[in-house]
């Protein structure tokens, strides 16, 4: 069984250290070298050889803890950095690692909340009902007998976190003066947004406070319910909230057996998601099955707002325009969302990367747009980000994978499920029907050039071809 270590004394810190680099860089030295074309043979045999190697990795990630099976989850949503079969190996890292002994989780919730969980709880499960690499959670009843879920952090996480991240900032700022090793890469970028969402998660206060926000943005709708966090029970390191009994949202047989449709929970969920991102700015960066139960009656209740993102208006702005690409098969258009988005390096050949990624995209989007998966073009497009200056920028990391994730569970519960087909809907009621002054605004702002005080026709015309594209698309 893999055990968690943690870093205690200078020795043990000195050990980790040198177990934590050497992972690091020879797995790094054999993606260079594998880049490079000098670690073995092409075609299926190189396939296979990465695949060990990346299941290898896999384990190792595990063995050495939290930190990094956090960093393995966010590494596969990064085709920018990494060839595929590392990719699909890391998309299948799980956070269940061995539980902590209940004698130590007792005395976190005594510390924490000032009593012992004896005297706070009118019962409480033997053993925990699940373990993960941030903390383990028990079920148990309040002395008023609502069911709770108690949530409990893994002692010295944080010192073992600030250790990790402080050796990964040094690689980080290692590789940044040593561009042409792993080109591309906003490495430091991507570890500051590491350390702050893993710090987010890791206050279960802020937990309970994402989750309200989330519950307020969605009082409105009643066939989505977030469980009641009990805040009095509720502190950095301890969280109390509502039990609630379901079924998961990838257990098929058992959801037909209830008499719940998956293809319309899948296209609820969705709905969510368009309103997460086009509307409040404020999503759930982690939707894995084990955060989305089907409740009894229908509703989908949505749990662990550890770690969610935030989308200004001109990102909204920016992502409808791409959806607008996409979906209008205007491959320019798309090249040139790139370049907004940051996702071209400075130093990119511009005109060889947009003759490049405009040959991928008209073969993909020669298909029926109900063939074209959000997925799938990530991955149609890996070989290319990962051979040029192609780049994610560190803001995109957890979009990303909230999306990926979100695909892989909706191509689970409906074969047949398309990214375009079900956004275009939402998308053409965010452009065509919202008539609130921050919609207005934003379009205002789209087609104006403020700075020279002139009207900008060429974002005009656009912006008519992607209502004309929409409303026909809705006809």
């Amino acid at each position: 069984m893999l055990r968690i270590r943690r870093p205690l004394g200078a020795l043990s810190r000195t050990a980790r250290g040198g177990r934590v680099l050497w992972t690091l860089l020879s797995f790094a030295l054999y993606v260079y070298l594998d880049s490079k074309g000098w670690a073995g043979k092409q075609g299926a045999k190189r396939e296979a050889r990465l695949r060990r190697q990346a299941a290898r990795l896999r384990t190792r990630l595990i063995d050495l803890g939290p930190t990094f099976i956090k960093m393995g989850q966010m590494l596969a949503t990064r085709a920018d950095l990494l060839p595929l079969e590392y990719v699909d190996e890391l998309s299948a890292l799980q956070d269940n690692v061995p539980p902590f002994p209940n004698e130590v989780a007792f005395r976190t919730i005594e510390a924490e909340l000032g009593k012992p969980a004896a005297e706070l709880f009118a019962r409480i499960s033997e053993r925990p009902l699940a373990s993960a690499s941030l903390g383990q959670v028990y079920r148990a009843a309040l002395p008023g007998g609502e069911e709770v879920a108690v949530k409990v952090q893994r002692p010295g996480l944080e010192r073992a976190i600030a250790f990790d991240l402080d050796l990964l900032r040094s690689i980080g700022r290692w590789l940044e003066r040593h561009p042409g090793l792993l080109p591309g890469t906003e490495w430091v970028g991507a570890i500051d947004e590491f350390d702050r969402v893993i710090h987010e998660e890791m206050d279960y206060r802020r937990e309970a406070s994402n989750a309200e926000q989330f519950r307020h943005n969605f009082r409105d709708w009643p066939a989505i319910y977030v469980p009641r966090y009990f805040h009095e029970h509720c502190s950095r390191r301890v969280l109390v909230m509502e039990f609630i009994a379901g079924t998961k949202v990838t257990d098929l047989e058992r959801l037909r057996t209830l008499g719940h449709s998956p293809r319309r929970i899948n296209e609820l969920l969705y709905r969510t998601y368009f309103k997460q991102l086009l509307e409040d700015g404020f999503f759930h960066a982690d939707p894995h099955p084990g955060n989305l139960l089907v409740m009894a009656d229908g509703r989908l209740a949505i749990f662990d707002f550890g770690m969610v993102g935030a989308i200004s208006p001109e990102l909204q702005r920016q992502i409808i325009e791409a959806f607008f690409h996409l979906y209008n098969r205007d491959v320019h258009g798309v090249v040139d969302d790139l370049i907004e988005l940051g996702f071209l390096a400075p130093e990119a050949d511009i005109a060889a990367i947009r003759s490049i990624v405009a040959e991928v995209f008209a073969r993909k989007l020669n298909l029926k747009l109900g063939e074209v998966r959000f997925r799938d073009l990530t991955y149609d497009l890996a070989p290319i980000v990962y051979e040029y200056p192609i780049t994610t920028p560190s803001r995109f990391t957890y979009l990303i994978r909230a999306l990926t994730t979100l695909e892989g569970i909706s191509i689970m519960m409906n074969p047949e499920f398309n990214f375009f087909e079900v956004a275009r809907p939402y998308v053409r009621e965010f452009v065509l029907k919202r008539g609130a002054l921050e919609l207005r605004k934003l379009a205002l702002d789209y087609i104006r050039d403020a700075g020279a005080g002139r009207f900008e026709w060429g974002k005009l015309w656009s912006m008519a071809k992607m209502a004309y594209a929409l409303y026909v698309g809705g006809e």
